[in-house]
């Protein structure tokens, strides 16, 4: 089966490489130090120093494994190198919604934060206004209803 294309701004691309490297340069040798220690303190029946180390080490694992994932089946965007008046993923968008502005960046699903106005491209409001020129109206469906959302201004990146 293949793997759905993550896309990534060239920016989450070396955050999630940075974090990789740090999981397989810090954390893993951490732990393994952490699991060597514990087993010197003996019946690993009853050691919680152990058992916590082996947890920690499942989840670093299964977190290595989820960014090679992103890395391997990722797509870096440069929304700068293509039509900057059409919105793309990794444009920044200014929309008017009720008589009030708000600015959005559209991004990967790997790279949304909505708390610092990043939102993915399969969202909603994403796949709505992918495609948009300035001027162009877009219809949101959220689980609030419908609203008619502006867009004011598009800033490549």
């Amino acid at each position: 089966m293949k793997e759905q294309t993550k896309y990534l701004t060239n920016d989450g691309y070396q955050k999630i490489k940075q974090e990789l490297d740090h999981l397989k340069k810090v954390k893993r040798p951490e732990i393994s130090d952490r699991i060597k220690q514990a087993k010197d303190y003996g019946d690993l029946s009853e050691n919680a120093e152990y058992a916590d180390a082996r947890e920690e080490q499942s989840f670093v694992e299964g977190r290595i494994l989820e960014l090679e994932d992103i890395l391997k089946n990722s797509e870096i965007v440069e929304s700068g190198k293509s039509d900057p008046s059409v919105i793309q993923i990794g444009d920044e968008v200014i929309v008017e919604k009720e008589g009030k502005e708000f600015s959005y960046t559209i991004v990967g699903s790997n790279e949304s934060d909505p708390s610092l106005g990043r939102i993915s491209n399969e969202s909603p409001i994403g796949k709505a206004l992918l495609g948009k020129r300035k001027g162009e109206e877009a219809k949101i469906s959220t689980p609030k209803g419908e609203s008619i959302w502006k867009i004011v201004k598009i800033i490549t990146k």
